[in-house]
């Protein structure tokens, strides 16, 4: 079962990294829940999915995930990841700067029946305003 839950980490990566609609939310179940800092609220269902997945793909037409680890169990994997895209669109109400981004983050999700029922997605949100010019350097 690991094993199997690895590979689809990388299913799913590969899903979301093809910026196609479809192939990432046959992933998601309809009843899913997640929570991601970059967002206000619980997100429930694939309407919040395919919402989450509009904003950022919007905002970073050329996102890219990298995976640079996963352990998975008994139906949880935590993923770590790092994300690169040039920021094109507005996020967080943040006007589009040009400026390419590199982003490390961790995801924890919950697959059930080969479906991800609940997602916590936590991220440098700090290192992604650095890189828009935002914020300092440390």
């Amino acid at each position: 079962m690991t094993d199997s839950l690895v590979s689809y980490v990388q299913h799913l990566t590969d899903a979301w990294n093809s910026h196609e609609l479809e192939q990432v939310l046959v992933h998601y179940s309809e009843e899913y829940e997640g929570v991601d800092i970059g967002a206000s609220g619980l997100q429930r269902g694939r309407e919040a999915v395919k919402e989450m997945l509009v904003r950022y793909w919007k905002a970073f037409p050329d996102l890219k995930f990298t995976v640079q680890s996963s352990v998975a169990e008994d139906g949880r994997i935590a993923i770590s990841w790092l994300a690169e895209g040039t920021q094109q669109g507005p996020i967080m109400n943040i006007p589009p700067t040009g400026r390419q981004v590199k982003v490390r983050g961790v995801s924890i999700i919950d697959v059930k029946d080969n479906l991800v029922v609940r997602g916590e997605y936590v991220w440098d949100l700090a290192g992604m305003l650095r890189h828009m010019g935002l914020l300092p350097e440390l």
